[in-house]
Parts: structure tokens; C-alpha cells; sequence
């Protein structure tokens, strides 16, 4: 499934993100985390059938609304919050849209599964990357083709982290 880049404004909402973001843009919890949980979680979604533009919007807004990098337990709340109140402004999703990624989005850090192929997209290409943090993603809280992507993936994003 693909998305009308007239429904997105990718500039226009890296833009807002970046400007109230409150912990290091380059840090462990910034823009290059995004940008590689994009490319796992896309890989994954396109093998799945998730929804591309939530998959995109979930990697872009997870972690952007962090106060801390170490424990910040209300962050994904925070993050689905903001989802929701720039859906309209940056990007137009449909109600079942706006619900797939502040759920995904909301709970996207409490170590769950889910059954929906948008949802648990998000979700492993957020944990595929858990690497950057020294902790090896745990193959049964992951997709069967995450797990499978994993060896592929992993190694790819040393040249991601330059």
C-alpha cells in the first residue's frame, strides 16, 4: 500500500520535531534512531501489509517526545498525544489510521505484542535497533519476519549509525 506525498508533510513535521525536542537530536533516542527504525520497520511492513505512512509517522514521532534519554515511562504517551494533535497539520490519516499509531505509539516501550501487522511493524523495527543500546533483540517479542530479517538487517545498520 502506498501514501499520497500530498497527505504528508515529511520537512514540514521534521521540522516541528525538532524544534521541541528536548534531548540531543543526534543522541540515542534521536533522529538517527528514527531514521533506522524507518528502515526496519518498512522492510518488515512491506512483508507484512502494514500501513506505510503509520510505519513512517511511528519512527518519526515514538521517541519524540522524550524528556530523558534513560527511564521516561510516560514518553510513548506523550508521543501519541502529539500524533494525534498533528494529524490534520503535517499529515491526514483516517480514524483507523490515527488509532494504529497512537496505539503503536503509546505502547510502543512495554515489552508487548500485537496481533495487528501495522502495529507490531512499528514495534519490531523499534526493537530491531535496540542494538544502538547494547541489548540484543529478543526474537519473541518480534514478528516471525522481523526474526527472520534480523541477521540480514542488524549488520546493515553499522553503515546506518555513520
Amino acid at each position: 500500500m502506498q501514501y499520497r506525498e500530498a497527505d504528508y508533510d515529511r520537512a514540514g513535521l521534521l521540522a516541528h520535531i525538532e524544534r521541541q525536542f528536548k534531548v540531543a537530536w543526534d543522541g540515542v533516542h534521536g533522529i538517527n534512531h528514527w531514521l533506522r527504525v524507518q528502515h526496519y520497520a518498512s522492510r518488515v511492513g512491506m512483508r507484512r501489509g502494514a500501513d506505510p505512512l503509520v510505519v513512517e509517522l511511528f519512527a518519526l514521532l515514538h521517541d519524540s517526545c522524550r524528556e530523558s534519554e534513560r527511564h521516561d515511562p510516560l514518553h510513548g504517551q506523550r508521543g501519541a498525544e502529539l500524533a494525534y494533535a498533528l494529524n490534520g497539520t503535517f499529515f491526514s490519516l483516517s480514524g483507523h489510521q490515527i488509532d494504529l499509531l497512537c496505539t503503536a505509539i503509546y505502547f510502543h516501550s512495554d515489552g508487548l505484542t500485537h496481533s495487528d501487522v501495522t502495529i507490531q511493524s512499528c514495534w519490531d523495527g523499534d526493537r530491531m535497533d535496540l542494538g544502538r543500546v547494547g541489548i540484543q533483540p529478543n526474537p519473541k517479542f518480534l514478528s516471525k519476519e522481523a526474526a527472520v530479517l534480523l541477521d540480514e538487517l542488524i549488520p546493515q545498520s553499522v553503515d546506518l549509525n555513520r
